[in-house]
């Protein structure tokens, strides 16, 4: 919905932008100044649009969920033969196997967990409302 709207007013823009460098007072030179700037920017905000909605295959996500549950089978069974467990180890694996699992996820969907876009969003919600 969003996309669509931007789509909307990018077109709005771009129309009387166009319209302003053909009236008959305005400078030769605008045209030349003032449209590639608005493709430009146009092409900014494409690239952020696509970049948000790529991600990679599911194929990468189930090999790094493989790839712990090997870590772990090996650990573990280096850690049978032993006499006792040691829970510092078996700890700190853990906790540094799901950090390292949320931090690669909230990376890649950036609108929710700790890490997030909001001073981004805000701050061209402010962009936008200064062209109105």
């Amino acid at each position: 919905m969003e996309i669509a709207e931007s789509k909307k007013l990018q077109k709005e823009i771009w129309a009387r932008a166009v319209a302003a460098v053909r009236l008959q007072n305005a400078d030769l030179h605008a045209s030349e100044v003032l449209l590639p700037a608005l493709n430009d920017i146009f092409n900014v905000a494409t690239i952020r649009t696509m970049a948000l909605q790529v991600h990679p295959p599911r194929i990468i996500f189930e090999l790094l969920f493989l790839l712990g549950l090997l870590c772990a089978l090996l650990a573990g069974y280096h850690m049978a033969s032993g006499r006792r467990w040691n829970w510092l180890h078996i700890l700190g694996f853990t906790v540094i196997t799901v950090i390292v699992i949320y931090v690669i996820l909230d990376i890649e969907y950036p609108r929710g967990g700790l890490i997030n876009l909001e001073n981004a969003d805000q701050m061209l919600i402010k962009v936008r409302q200064d062209m109105t």
